[in-house]
């Protein structure tokens, strides 16, 4: 049985024992811990209770940050396997944490593509779409500001810190945006639109990249972070260059003057996502994982590491 933390409460004994009861109770074959919290919490809980960890990176901000790295680099040093969500997290684990990153299998996250199945193009006016967290790191002005030069309908799905600036910016600018908010269920957005924007900068990924991809909407991305991984230009999208809104301007006219292209560009989206970034896909990478840590080696890299309770420290 494996057990999947997402916890990122408090990080003092009485978590750690209510933890490692939790585990020896359940007999818990592997710990599968995902947040900063997790990573803390889990790993220490893991090696009272002897059970092997496997920890996903979704992303490697917290390797960097003056407020996480000690605490991810402690708990980095004492689990067994990795999984990074992408080649590019690899990459860059492989230049700033090389033992972390031999560890490390890339299993791409997949989607579901029953439930994000491909929709009919609306027949309306040209139009585009951008959906994920309002933060900083996401760059959604620049998508704002090519929208507005370009004259072309954005509806912005999600919420987060930069929602009022980024309204107060539409304003100003004039630029034809509608903020619709947080949807859990983004699908008719992606549906109503004909191409979707990814402005990040170093997405580990892009879950709502492959999201519009399954629906068979084209994606116009900048080159940077997983996003080539899953993007292909020209054929599922376009990948731009650059860091400000003026590609993305070029791109969003392109895809508005070339529309004819894009069902089929959607159509290639779609197969992307069935062969490489499936559900099922995904599952199957994390099986061979589970699989492996389950294996007598791996118990034996477990027994020979001290299993006594550690507190994180302020580095390794």
């Amino acid at each position: 049985m494996t057990m999947r933390t997402d916890y990122c409460g408090t990080l003092g004994s009485a978590d750690v024992g209510w933890l490692t009861r939790l585990l020896r109770e359940r007999t818990i074959d592997i710990v599968h811990t995902h947040t900063l919290g997790s990573h803390v919490l889990g790993t220490r809980a893991a090696r009272v209770a002897g059970v092997p960890q496997l920890r996903t990176e979704h992303h490697v901000m917290h390797y960097s940050g003056w407020s996480s790295s000690a605490f991810t680099r402690w708990a980095a040093a004492r689990t067994e396997r990795f999984v990074a969500v992408s080649e590019y997290v690899r990459g860059v684990l492989v230049r700033t944490a090389p033992l972390v990153a031999a560890r490390t299998t890339v299993v791409r996250n997949g989607v579901d593509e029953r439930f994000f199945a491909a929709r009919r193009r609306p027949d309306g006016p040209f139009s585009v779409a951008i959906v994920g967290r309002l933060a900083s790191w996401k760059r959604v002005r620049l998508a704002i500001v090519a929208c507005a030069i370009a004259g072309v309908p954005l509806v912005v799905v999600g919420d987060g810190d930069e929602r009022r600036s980024l309204e107060d910016l539409a304003r100003c600018r004039r630029a034809p945006v509608r903020f619709v908010g947080y949807h859990k269920d983004p699908r008719p957005f992606f549906a109503a639109c004909d191409v979707t924007l990814n402005t990040s900068k170093g997405e580990p990924l892009g879950l709502s990249v492959l999201e519009s991809l399954a629906m068979e909407r084209p994606v116009i991305a900048f080159a940077s972070g997983g996003v080539p991984e899953i993007v292909q230009d020209g054929r599922t999208g376009w990948l731009v260059e650059g860091t400000g809104p003026l590609p993305l301007v070029r791109a969003l006219l392109r895809a508005k003057v070339e529309r004819d292209r894009l069902s089929a560009m959607g159509a290639a989206g779609r197969r992307f996502v069935e062969r490489h970034a499936s559900i099922g896909s995904m599952c199957r990478g994390y099986a061979a994982e589970y699989e492996a840590l389950c294996r007598p080696s791996a118990r034996r890299w477990l027994s020979g590491s001290a299993l006594t309770e550690e507190r994180p420290g302020p580095s390794i």
